[in-house]
């Protein structure tokens, strides 16, 4: 930085191309010699209540007993601002940071150090339930866009001075902040490095969302439908993964948090299981994993059993199912894609519309998928419970939806072209692709393959509290067999 104002002031306004934003409030500080100064904030990202009282009232009210520039900033930061954040800025590219985080940036003539007042006033969402992860027993707090709100969230639950939050940048334009979250005494530090590389090494121009990072996370080149990386928007869910070893990257503007590693076997968990008894979350896990082999393989399984091997139909189901088939123009492979393709515009056409029109959406779906097409011949009416089966049974785990869907679509071609052996084989493959993929060198499919003893204890089944709080499993030991 320069030692004048005025060229200081010019060089941000380069920066920011004279935008309409870009505000300076000059001031001349009391002292023996009238000294000049400003105040540099962005339009709409600092509060103005809190600038006139807490930074421009102190500063003119104030008589400065020095008149050199350097220990007018030292004074300044000592005694005269009452702001909790203050931090000293050398340099352009600080003061641009800052700036555009909500930051005051208060420059004297003839220092060429800066000042960065915390005055954020932006507005934003209040905290409120998440939508994607409702609980019934637990708390109904819900990460908002703020980073900051989003950390006193998670430092409102672990009181411990052992969790720490590292701050990261990323995106060449956006300047997105980022949050690690971890607790030094649980985390793998190996992991924790290969994380800070990763996110280092993203080359992105804007990152505007956690989706940016996850591919920059997951290990290997991300072919696999499922992804080794876990999105939460609920900090009960972090708090608990945080025990264990994981690692929480907080990005600044989105509510959903990055959990790393993650795992196969925690889609199937929610944080109600802990507030449940023992039995009724052991019940409610072993639903989700039906639920989710229902959504994959009914549509495939139906198809080859219509195509190739009719055979397996019980009599009477056969004889219904022959009749349905034969009254309609399309094979039963054919049905079972295009049903499917159907369904996936009326959904998509229900998550963009407005909310005004989402009834009458329903009421046309209901009528093309169901009533009309089954009256008109188009469709059969096996196929059309099959299709809305796994339909129902995909949103039981809502975050595996879109593997579901893809591989749905996979089973039942396999099956229609090949039968049974087909399902057979590619189930086999993505078995092979499950159990050979990593989430930070943690094998995704842990505690399954390898198998542990120890961790079975809440995978099908919660044990009780007695038995699961004697020792928490780190993640980075989740591929070695424990005792009981």
């Amino acid at each position: 930085m320069y030692n004048s104002l005025k060229e200081n002031i010019s060089e941000l306004k380069s920066s920011f191309a004279d935008s309409a934003d870009f505000t300076v409030r000059d001031m001349t500080l009391t002292s023996e010699s009238d000294i000049k100064a400003a105040l540099i904030t962005i339009e709409g990202m600092c509060s103005k209540e809190v600038v006139a009282l807490s930074i421009v009232q102190p500063l003119l009210s104030f008589k400065f007993s020095d008149t050199a520039p350097d220990k007018i900033v030292d004074e300044i930061k000592a005694s005269v601002l009452c702001t909790s954040e203050l931090v000293e800025i050398n340099s352009f590219k600080e003061a641009v940071m800052y700036s555009t985080s909500g930051f005051a940036l208060l420059a004297v003539d003839g220092s060429g150090r800066m000042i960065a007042i915390g005055a954020q006033g932006f507005s934003f969402r209040s905290v409120s339930e998440p939508e994607s992860e409702v609980v019934q027993r637990g708390s109904r707090e819900g990460f908002t866009e703020p980073l900051r709100v989003n950390m006193s969230l998670i430092r409102h639950r672990i009181k411990s001075p052992d969790l720490v939050f590292e701050t990261l940048t990323v995106g060449t334009s956006s300047q997105t902040q980022l949050m690690l979250c971890y607790l030094q005494k649980s985390v793998s530090r190996q992991i924790l490095e290969e994380v800070k590389i990763r996110l280092n090494s993203c080359d992105l121009d804007t990152v505007l969302a956690s989706g940016y990072l996850s591919e920059y996370l997951e290990d290997g080149s991300s072919k696999s439908v499922f992804s080794g990386v876990g999105i939460s928007e609920h900090p009960d869910t972090v708090c608990g993964k945080l025990t264990e070893g994981r690692i929480a990257v907080l990005v600044d503007g989105t509510p959903a948090v990055i959990i790393i590693p993650h795992l196969f076997v925690e889609e199937f968990q929610s944080i109600d299981d802990c507030s449940n008894r023992p039995y009724y979350a052991a019940f409610i896990r072993i639903l989700k994993y039906l639920s989710f082999i229902t959504a994959v393989f009914l549509p495939g399984i139906y198809t080859a059993f219509a195509e190739c091997h009719p055979e397996y139909f019980p009599t009477e189901l056969l004889i219904k199912t022959s009749e349905s088939l034969s009254n309609t123009p399309l094979p039963a492979t054919l049905e079972v894609i295009l049903m499917t393709f159907v369904y996936e515009v009326m959904r998509e056409a229900g998550l963009r519309i407005p909310k005004s029109l989402g009834h009458a959406v329903s009421i046309v779906g209901a009528l093309v998928i169901g009533e009309s097409a089954v009256s008109a011949g188009i469709i059969s009416t096996s196929t059309l419970m099959v299709v809305a089966t796994a339909a129902i049974c995909s949103y039981v785990t809502a975050a595996l939806y879109p593997p579901i869907m893809i591989l749905r679509f996979a089973f039942v071609l396999a099956g229609g072209i090949f039968g049974l052996w087909g399902i057979v084989l590619l189930c086999g493959c993505v078995l092979v692709n499950m159990c050979s993929k990593t989430s930070c060198g943690v094998p995704y499919m842990s505690s399954l393959a390898p198998f542990s003893l120890k961790r079975m204890r809440d995978t099908f089944v919660r044990a009780d509290w007695k038995r699961l709080g004697r020792h928490t499993i780190k993640v980075q030991k989740f591929p070695e067999t424990e005792e009981m």
